[in-house]
């Protein structure tokens, strides 16, 4: 497998987590208090999801829950900053009884509002901790890896920077790329503010304006990447392995690698799923984020075609993927991190 995984991955690691704040979660039950319903008794309901997670893998979650609960499932797909702030406009008045996020901090935006319900004791039971906040008002479903996506004919490997940190020096002038307006970008930036501090990271921002190349989406770094048009490029790793899955068409010419050894470049995000306070169908949307993080979902998960990490259950991620175990990431308190405070320094830095 043409992953250069560094020496240093070899001990077990933490996962960190991109949340906001402390929650002023509305909801009147202590986090983890169980709302569990038998789900035969739920059949011929439906709840509405607002998912801005990859809409296959929504899907096929939706069916395989519909086929064994009879519970129906709406999706409204969009994207996490869209559907996050759609759902505070909305306030209790929101249609929607699940909320499903790519990265965390969307799913803090609602959770700071005083938006989410807290989860079912048995679904938190079923996902590590280190793979969902204290609050305990929303929980991980999958997790996503940072990495160097890198042009093998344009950088040797032990040209490689050994720290994100690195990549703010004037060496590396023009030499990377990566998409600073997506919300994959700014989750990882946030865990740089959590390890290094605020001082630290505007002046990592600042460098990075006048050293990187800034593309719109993961997707177009890496196949700038792969044409050879620039060295380096720091994405999310399950999308090379989706291409390398496919034609490889634009990936071919990539090998990925890791900053590990809890550099904040190592960080591992993780998706999001809460139940909204508002729900009317609030049983059937406990139940749907229960099999979500439970073995049938993360089954799913594994054997499907996104290449996100399964993290619930004990159920194993796809063998194509390094071990999550393996990454290195720096041990992040999720209720730490400051989403609003990271957009802020990136728009004072001219990169949003």
């Amino acid at each position: 497998m043409p992953v250069s995984v560094p020496r240093r991955l070899a001990a077990a690691s933490v996962l960190t987590i991109a949340a906001l704040g402390l929650s002023a979660c509305a909801g009147s039950a202590a986090p983890g208090a169980s709302s569990s319903a038998d789900p035969s008794s739920l059949s011929g309901t439906s709840i509405t999801v607002y998912n801005a997670q990859h809409e296959e893998l929504t899907q096929a979650w939706a069916d395989a829950f519909t086929k064994k609960t009879g519970i129906d499932v709406v999706l409204r797909n969009g994207s996490d900053s869209e559907l996050g702030n759609q759902i505070v406009q909305e306030g209790a008045a929101s249609p929607a009884d699940v909320f499903l996020t790519e990265n965390s901090p969307a799913m803090s935006l609602v959770e700071n509002a005083g938006l989410l319900a807290p989860i079912d004791a048995a679904t938190l039971a079923a996902v590590p901790a280190q793979y969902r906040p204290a609050s305990g008002d929303w929980t991980g479903i999958a997790a996503r890896s940072t990495v160097m996506v890198y042009n093998p004919a344009l950088i040797a490997a032990d040209q490689l920077p050994t720290s994100i940190m690195d990549l703010q020096k004037p060496e590396w002038k023009g030499r990377w790329a990566a998409s600073p307006t997506g919300a994959d970008f700014q989750a990882i930036v946030s865990a740089i503010l959590q390890e290094k501090g605020e001082d630290a990271t505007a002046a990592w921002l600042a460098a990075m304006k006048e050293n990187a190349s800034a593309y719109k989406g993961n997707s177009t770094v890496m196949k700038a990447v792969n044409a050879g048009e620039i060295p380096l490029g720091v994405i999310y790793h399950y999308y090379w392995f989706i291409d390398q899955a496919k034609t490889k068409e634009n990936s071919a010419n990539t090998k990925l690698a890791y900053f590990g050894a809890q550099d904040p470049g190592a960080f591992v995000s993780v998706s999001g799923g809460g139940v909204l306070a508002s729900s009317k169908n609030a049983a059937a949307a406990q139940q749907f984020l229960a099999f979500i993080t439970g073995p049938d979902g993360q089954q799913i998960l594994r054997d499907g075609t996104s290449f996100e990490y399964a993290i619930g259950s004990d159920v194993a991620s796809n063998p194509a993927l390094p071990p999550l175990s393996s990454l290195q990431p720096p041990a992040i308190d999720p209720s730490t991190l400051n989403s609003k405070k990271v957009t802020d320094l990136m728009t004072a830095a001219g990169l949003i």
